[in-house]
């Protein structure tokens, strides 16, 4: 049973790193479906592993200096403080949704599904948009909360929100992006985590299930960087595509077993 969340960790950290989707956006509905652990559970191991991963992530990117992988701090470091905010407000609502109603996981399925069917529209149609090219901090931050709420709600670091946005508004090819939102996932991710600590809402987990996660979340990093630096902005769009595809497929799943168990 163990060894189910250090594969699923791995192997989700490794299309996080190469796409910038955090790896969250795959953990969370695939723990939900294969049922092995409680929603709220799900929800925070998801999380520390997505923070695990962006952290090893944004350190090596940092220091690279292809412009390709180069993370933009003028324009992400807003962002990101931002959206740290907004994660912290977004994991205040799914503790809220988790007490007082008590079927935040068919809600937070509902409200996934919604949001990957989206982002396949726009990642499928992106060549025929025009970006934006923001500049203002402030046009950062309007951007940011919203892109923290959603991580922190969901639990899955906001990966292909991020990547909408950044290419919407900022105009960033596909692999620079996602090096760009591996980093505002490190601070959404954080603050998310932060507020779950100091408000008590820890839920109940497997010490082990959480560090074979963090390894996974690692490992998966450390390869799926590697990997990333090979693969062209064609190959990377097209391993978005087909992602996203098979999770909204789990989304949709997920919905249907949440509904029957409501």
């Amino acid at each position: 049973m163990e060894f189910l969340f250090l594969l699923i960790s791995f192997a989700a950290s490794v299309i996080g790193a190469i796409c910038g989707i955090g790896g969250g956006v795959i953990i969370k509905p695939v723990i939900d479906l294969t049922g092995l652990a409680e929603v709220g559970t799900a929800h925070f191991l998801s999380g520390c592993t997505v923070l695990t991963m962006s952290v090893y992530s944004v350190i090596r990117g940092l220091s690279d200096k292809s412009a390709e992988n180069r993370i933009q701090l003028n324009t992400a470091t807003p962002l990101a403080l931002s959206a740290a905010v907004g994660g912290a407000a977004g994991n205040l609502l799914f503790g809220a949704i988790r007490t007082g109603l008590g079927n935040a996981g068919l809600i937070q399925s509902v409200c996934f599904t919604a949001v990957m069917a989206a982002t396949l529209v726009f990642v499928l149609k992106k060549d025929g948009i025009k970006p934006y090219h923001l500049k203002r901090w402030y046009a950062c931050v309007l951007v940011g909360f919203p892109l923290g709420v959603f991580s922190g709600f969901l639990g899955l670091g906001g990966g292909p929100v991020n990547l909408i946005a950044l290419f919407f508004f900022f105009g960033m090819d596909t692999k620079t992006a996602a090096q760009n939102s591996l980093f505002i996932i490190v601070f959404s991710q954080l603050f998310s985590l932060l507020t779950t600590v100091f408000t008590g809402n820890i839920p109940t987990f497997q010490p082990l299930a959480l560090v074979l996660m963090i390894l996974g979340g690692i490992g998966g990093g450390v390869l799926g960087r590697r990997l990333g630096k090979r693969f062209s902005h064609r190959t990377v769009d097209r391993l978005l595509v087909g992602v996203l595809g098979v999770i909204l497929l789990i989304g949709l799943t997920n919905i249907i077993l949440y509904g029957k168990a409501s």
